[in-house]
């Protein structure tokens, strides 16, 4: 039984430094709170005009969770909680993918509410943090706000809008995703995005035709549920959500395609089944209850680390997506984008307001390391499966589980940060 955390709900002091985001995606947002919580004054520039609830299934680790535990007194996490898939009971089966046997049902960890996992829509998942920020934090978001260039020197930093506008501040985060252009300022050259040589299908449907089938609808009458089906550099994942009401799948297969305008577009079911052939029948079954409508073909952008998320003048960076893209098979790179946010946060408050640029600095020096080591998770676990051993699957079935490795699932951003924040920061001043 997990002791209950004490959540610090006081009102921390203000340290007068304004801080401005740009994205307000999961990685903008939890920047925008935690520096809210740290006491910075925050405003967020997003492009999109609406908040729409895109998208198919996201995955957040206990150390993602975590985070989300402290807002709210835990309020946020029970909302997110009632969105989330539950495999207590079903666990993930793995299944290999010509004759459809499972393999091995690799147990749920015991739920720890202090540090709670989460697979939903990330849709409805954004919805939540998005409407806490902006509904109960009164975090000004200012939607429909497309950034066409960053700027700074070594006293402030600022944004200029696309209607020629400017906002001014301390700090510029760019957390706009793997096309931010705050690269541009950052690295001083452009960092075009590269294809990692893989692609995935995904789609999230009702579960309408799936229980219309008897051959399916076991997936959808017995509550939540996750399979995959493991082949030769392609491997299936699908889920049944909200007690069995939606489904979703992710297909991970070679793709190199050109990404140079776009990474996703529409997919189409004929393709699916071409990497699918030969395999258990039953992959094909689930596909054919999907909306072709739903199906989105989405290229893998995968990169190391920038060589910096730090401009010249110290006072712009970037976070998440815009400064490490993640494989989904790390399923955790929504997740170090949350401990990006904490972590810049804190070392802007330790720092204070005359040394803005050094509390920008150790942000990265705190992170980088980690980042690198987590991020790289992605390919050995794709590799894992992609290239299974199967005699040595059958001498230890447990040799094919998704890795749930302590030194990512028990950290503690806000904990680190606040150990080690204050020397780090001298090394920048």
């Amino acid at each position: 039984m997990a002791v209950k955390e004490q959540v610090d709900t006081s009102t921390p002091s203000r340290t007068g430094i304004k801080v401005t985001v740009v994205g307000a995606g999961f990685g903008g947002l939890t920047a925008a709170i935690e520096c809210q919580r740290q006491g910075h004054d925050v405003e967020i520039y997003e492009s999109f005009p609406e908040l729409k609830a895109l998208g198919d299934i996201i995955s957040f680790g206990a150390n993602g969770g975590r985070i989300f535990y402290r807002w709210a007194n835990g309020a946020i996490t029970a909302r997110m909680r009632a969105l989330s898939i539950d495999l207590s009971s079903y666990g993930f089966r793995i299944h290999k993918y010509d004759t459809g046997e499972v393999v091995v049902t690799q147990k749920t960890p015991l739920l720890d509410p202090t540090a709670p996992v989460f697979n939903g829509h990330r849709g409805e998942l954004h919805t939540t943090v998005f409407e806490y920020a902006r509904d109960e934090l009164k975090i000004p978001i200012h939607l429909g706000k497309r950034v066409v260039e960053y700027f700074e020197d070594s006293e402030k930093a600022g944004i200029v809008l696309e209607d020629g506008s400017k906002v001014e501040s301390d700090v510029v985060i760019g957390a706009d995703g793997v096309r931010s252009k705050a690269r541009h300022l950052v690295l001083g050259y452009d960092d075009k995005p590269k294809s990692s040589g893989y692609a995935v299908w995904r789609a999230w449907f009702s579960n309408k035709d799936m229980i219309a089938d008897p051959l399916t609808a076991e997936f959808c009458t017995n509550g939540d549920t996750f399979n995959g089906w493991i082949g030769p550099d392609v491997h299936f994942l699908f889920s049944t959500i909200k007690n069995g009401s939606d489904c979703c799948w992710v297909l991970t297969h070679r793709d190199e395609a050109d990404i140079k305008e776009s990474w996703s577009f529409p997919g189409y079911l004929k393709d699916v089944y071409k990497v699918l052939e030969g395999w258990d029948p039953m992959c094909r079954k689930i596909v054919e209850k999907t909306p072709e409508s739903t199906l989105v073909d989405w290229k893998l952008v995968y990169r190391d680390p920038l060589p910096t998320w730090v401009s010249k003048h110290g006072r712009t960076c970037v976070l998440g997506d815009s400064a490490h893209p993640f494989l989904p098979t790390s399923a955790q790179g929504a997740t170090q984008s949350l401990e990006d946010g904490v972590t810049i946060a804190i070392t802007l408050r330790k720092a204070g307001k005359d040394n803005v640029a050094a509390g920008v600095r150790a942000y990265q020096a705190i992170r980088y390391d980690r980042v690198k080591a987590v991020q790289k998770t992605g390919e050995t676990t794709r590799d894992m499966w992609h290239k299974t051993d199967w005699e040595k699957v059958r001498e230890d079935p447990t040799s094919i589980q998704l890795p749930r490795e302590d030194w990512i699932f028990g950290f503690d951003a806000e904990k680190h940060a606040e150990e080690v924040g204050d020397q780090v920061i001298q090394q920048f001043l």
